[in-house]
């Protein structure tokens, strides 16, 4: 008897498709459709089905791309984005009994314990990135940050930003935060990253955007030129005593 597939049927196999192209959005960030069919090597026509069906979902939503520059001819293509209920289902599912455990802690024990929680939390960044320059010095400090924060399900990456004058930076982009939900209301977690991003870098940093408050996705400055990166003076060469004058 040949087996015919029903439209339930249809959309349980679509499932694992539709997956890769949340999963794509949420690690690569606003993607238009032609981008995600590239990236998953799927026909544009497939892409946009998946799309659609994200859509009705309410798991996507379909936003202007921002332009930077001149415009060219033509209106641009569409970007989707994840939306809160599409970020859910890469969430943990413990959101709820953090927070309440968190007020608790607040209510008990002051905002400064809140703090302290926050940063030893986050002590993975200092944990972390020593080892992970070590294993690969050729990284740049951003793309060592993405490394530390992608193992730890942040979905991180690295854009190129012009910053004032002839410097080039770097932006640290986390595509996805494990407690955005309890960092909205408690925003030390998001501040303690901050500070550990800081520390490892040796100098300060500043955070443009973060999930917590409505963004798209957490973004960093880092600078082009750290500390340790500065080249330290030349000093002059000291005499050898037996060279004679």
């Amino acid at each position: 008897m040949e087996f015919v597939r029903t439209p339930t049927a249809l959309r349980e196999g679509d499932a694992p498709t539709r997956e890769r192209v949340v999963r794509s959005i949420l690690e690569n960030g606003p993607s238009t459709a032609a981008g995600l069919a590239e990236r998953l090597e799927l026909t544009p026509a497939a892409v946009r089905r998946h799309l659609d069906h994200l859509l009705l979902e309410g798991h996507v939503e379909a936003r202007e791309p921002k332009v930077y520059g001149a415009r060219g001819r033509g209106r641009p293509a569409k970007v989707f984005a994840l939306t809160e209920t599409g970020r859910d289902s890469f969430d943990q599912q413990y959101d709820h009994l953090a927070t309440e455990a968190l007020r608790f802690l607040a209510e008990t024990a002051g905002d400064a314990a809140v703090t302290e929680f926050a940063r030893r939390r986050v002590a993975f960044i200092e944990r972390d990135y020593g080892q992970v320059v070590a294993e690969d010095p050729d990284l740049s400090p951003a793309q060592a940050l993405a490394r530390v924060f992608t193992a730890q399900g942040y979905a991180a990456g690295v854009r190129q930003l012009p910053l004032a004058g002839e410097k080039v930076g770097e932006q640290l982009c986390q595509q996805h935060c494990p407690v955005a939900h309890v960092a909205h209301e408690f925003p030390q977690l998001c501040e303690a990253e901050t500070e550990a991003i800081g520390r490892v870098l040796g100098t300060h940093v500043q955070r443009l955007a973060t999930i917590a408050h409505g963004d798209g996705v957490c973004t960093t400055c880092i600078p082009s030129k750290l500390p340790t990166q500065t080249a330290a003076p030349t000093a002059p060469p000291v005499p050898n005593p037996k060279e004679k004058a």
